[in-house]
């Protein structure tokens, strides 16, 4: 039997990780140096894969930014996955509890993003000499974009609280996402230019930033000693449709030093020749059920898969399957066709997502979570 949710309750419980029943939930008393806020803990969690988050949910000061700062939604989204993931390293789900970011407002993080500047263009900004705050290099002629490139496309921060005493909670964490461009795009005489940069020098920029970056975060109030994780994130060009990923990441227990980790993560697309040699099994299946859709179907206009490969080893997949409907019940019968599918040909230890859409609308999601016998189809 086929199961059937509505979209936006699946949104809440895969991203908050809990059910919206107030009867099944912890009162607790939330402090800060100013006043004492009343907040809703969730008792129930659907899985090890997601934090609790406070209710009322309390929004970060720098909402938005990252889907403007970065070069494409893939990009941003996984940006924030990623960091997510990197988290639970140090800071678990079944102990602490997830809220936005509350300490780095806005004017910080873009004066981060800045590039250092001389006195003079200090001056032409009407910026003092202590604003002189920002992570990218100096650039003092514009031709010289090309050797002086911006690395740090953004900011992003996490706070993880754990329960203290009395119902209260504090702050016991926090991690922050620096977004790295692999591409950066600049105008020059009016025309439009980019330059490529290496792996290697994304890598030592990244970590050049974190170690700066880390003393500006002990200086604000409330970060002086909690445990501080850094994410480093290789974002994408503008056209890419596979996100970037998480290369690496440093963790200051109390101080001013970072212990740096290697993160085993990479997107692939299928199908592609990368596919192909780096996960032969993996493409054939995918080819498969490609193969499969168009026998049955054979007015389908293409399929896409973006996989997510952690520690060399298929973790998630999902999949864009365009078609051309002609009315609601080759909507149904298509979509309950391709949940079979699914569960034939890819393995059970991933996640798999089906986006089917039209040429004007998305009209189904399926989706099979490892734990799950069968998958949940939505129809729009």
């Amino acid at each position: 039997m086929r199961k059937y949710m509505i979209l936006s309750f699946l949104l809440v419980f895969v991203l908050s990780g809990c059910l919206p029943n107030v009867d099944d939930k912890d009162e607790v008393v939330k402090k800060n140096s100013k006043t004492e806020e009343k907040a809703i803990i969730p008792k129930y969690q659907i899985s090890e894969s997601y934090y609790r988050t406070l209710t009322p949910f309390k929004p970060s000061s720098v909402r938005g930014m990252v889907v403007s700062n970065l070069n494409n939604r893939y990009d941003s989204d996984e940006f924030e996955e990623g960091l997510l993931r990197i988290s639970q390293r140090n800071f678990p789900t079944d102990t602490y509890i997830f809220q936005e970011g509350q300490y780095i407002n806005k004017k910080t993080i873009t004066g981060w993003l800045r590039r250092k500047m001389t006195s003079g263009q200090l001056q032409e900004k009407g910026l003092k000499e202590n604003e002189n705050i920002g992570l990218n290099p100096l650039l003092e002629n514009e031709a010289d974009q090309e050797k002086n490139p911006i690395y740090l496309a953004h900011i992003l921060e996490h706070d993880y609280l754990v329960k203290s005493e009395g119902d209260t909670v504090k702050l016991g964490g926090v991690s922050i996402g620096l977004a790295l461009n692999s591409v950066y795009y600049y105008k020059l005489d009016g025309a439009e230019k980019k330059v490529e940069i290496p792996n290697n020098v994304i890598e030592s920029e990244g970590k050049r930033i974190a170690e700066e970056l880390i003393g500006q975060l002990r200086k604000i109030k409330g970060l002086e000693s909690v445990p501080i994780t850094i994410g480093l994130f290789k974002q994408q060009d503008k056209t890419s449709i596979v996100p970037g990923n998480y290369f690496a990441y440093g963790t200051a227990e109390s101080g001013t030093s970072l212990e740096w980790n290697k993160v085993e993560e990479e997107y692939v697309l299928f199908p592609s020749t990368e596919a192909t040699e780096k996960h032969r099994d993996d493409a054939q299946q995918f080819d498969t059920f490609k193969n499969n859709v168009g026998q049955y179907f054979s007015n389908y206009n293409g399929i896409v898969g973006r996989a997510l490969y952690i520690n060399n080893e298929l973790n998630k997949i999902s999949i864009d399957v365009t078609m051309q409907f002609y009315g609601k019940t080759e909507v149904i019968g298509f979509s309950q066709y391709i949940a079979s599918l699914i569960v034939e040909s890819f393995p059970k230890y991933a996640t798999t997502e089906v986006n089917v859409n039209s040429v004007t609308n998305q009209e189904a999601l399926i989706l099979k979570e490892p734990d799950m016998d069968e998958p949940f189809v939505h129809i729009y």
